[in-house]
């Protein structure tokens, strides 16, 4: 994740919007093609977490390191 998309990205509203997703696919309502969609999305919003946490991780252990 480049320094830009890292100040662009909000892990908090990431994470809410997750929150959303997994009711909606809880939810026996939602139809299978609306699913299909939202996991989609959601494997999209679990690489930018997990992408952002590494870089949050990696500028922790530098600090660790001066």
């Amino acid at each position: 994740m480049t320094k830009d998309m890292e100040e662009k990205f909000d892990y908090a509203k990431a994470v809410e919007e997750l929150e959303k997703i997994a009711a909606k696919v809880e939810d026996p309502a939602t139809k299978l093609d609306d699913i299909d969609a939202l996991v989609a999305r959601s494997n999209g919003l679990l690489k930018a977490c997990r992408a952002y946490l590494r870089t949050v991780q990696e500028r922790i252990d530098k600090l660790d390191e001066d």
